[in-house]
């Protein structure tokens, strides 16, 4: 097994992923005692599903009983800009890295399957191996996992840091009835340093390593429904879509290069749009602005309602006729931001 794992690097490498790493589906036994405190604090907020799943995410093993191995990958989406810069254009909105190029579900799961399939043959077993691909979309503990594999550890922000990608990767796993050889698993690097604390404009970490997700910012512009909490708005400044702050001044990043696939490279468009643009955007310019962007999974009615936190934050006075023409809107959750804004821009 070890020249096939070794061949299966060389093709992880060759299909376009950044870097490979194997381990163990049950090399994880503390993600469930830290899950159920997780639950037990209500930090998932409307996340219902964390709960739900809590069973399969707190275990990988029990996922597939029958797999034997999980290869993690990393998939390099670094940006060519800092992402901060856009907090200081009021008039601007602030759209997370990962959101300003193609769908990295799309990319990241046909990238797996081929090399799942390239495993298959390769392998050539009696029966052929069975395989399993995920990419964010199924109850697995891909951050743990990632740390279990060697491919980084989770930061005190609790999101995975690689020594030699910094914070700007995607994980992705491929489940495997093979047993392949495992590699050693990252240890913490993060030292004294709090900088991914210390930014957070909403104050979501209770502490080091813990995430309340019902402050963090990428939660409440992406998972919450409805209205934002009054006292958590101002907080927002012009963040539309998920907040970039905790993992852009992680110290790691000096490591980080541009993403080398395209696909992952910033629309012009969504890299500093304005405001009064997109808050006049109807269902349909939404869907077609944003037809191939995970930002289409929100909906207008979430999407327009962080737009108009945002006007109501800027502190410029043009953007005042883009949020009076949305008071009355006909979703109850824009009508309530436009008037919020409309109240902020009038002081």
């Amino acid at each position: 097994m070890d020249a096939l794992k070794d061949r299966l690097l060389r093709e992880a490498r060759d299909q376009g992923f950044s870097a490979a790493r194997i381990c163990r589906p049950e090399a994880v036994p503390e993600v469930a005692e830290r899950l159920a405190g997780f639950l037990a604090a209500g930090y998932q907020g409307q996340m219902s599903w964390l709960a739900e799943r809590s069973h399969w995410r707190g275990d990988p093993a029990a996922l597939w009983p029958e797999a034997r191995s999980v290869i993690m990958l990393a998939e390099n989406y670094g940006p060519a800009h800092d992402p901060l810069a856009v907090l200081e254009q009021s008039d601007r909105a602030a759209i997370s890295v990962y959101a300003q190029h193609r769908d990295y579900h799309d990319v990241v799961k046909k990238r797996l399957k081929r090399l799942a399939r390239w495993l298959i043959a390769e392998a050539d077993t009696d029966p052929p191996a069975e395989v399993k691909v995920f990419v964010d979309t199924a109850p697995v503990p891909e951050k743990a996992l990632g740390q279990a594999a060697g491919l980084g550890w989770q930061g005190k922000h609790t999101n995975l840091v690689s020594r030699q990608l910094g914070s700007w990767f995607f994980l992705g796993a491929v489940f495997t009835t093979l047993e392949l050889p495992v590699d050693p698993g990252e240890v913490d690097h993060c030292g004294s340093c709090r900088k991914c604390l210390d930014i957070c404009p909403t104050a979501a970490f209770p502490a080091p390593y813990q995430l309340d997700a019902r402050r963090c910012i990428s939660y409440l512009t992406i998972e919450h429904k409805g209205p934002v909490d009054a006292a958590l708005r101002p907080l927002l400044g012009n963040r539309i879509y998920g907040c970039d702050d905790c993992l852009a001044v992680c110290p790691w990043n000096k490591f980080a290069e541009r993403a080398a696939e395209v696909k992952y490279h910033a629309r012009d468009d969504l890299m500093a749009p304005d405001l009064a643009e997109l808050a006049g955007l109807e269902d349909a310019a939404f869907r077609a602005r944003f037809s191939g962007s995970p930002i289409k999974r929100i909906g207008r009615g979430r999407f327009v309602r962080n737009v108009l936190y945002a006007i109501g934050n800027s502190g410029e006075a043009r953007l005042l006729p883009a949020a009076q023409a949305l008071c009355e809107d006909a979703d109850p959750q824009i009508a309530d931001a436009a008037r919020w804004a409309v109240e902020r821009l009038q002081r």
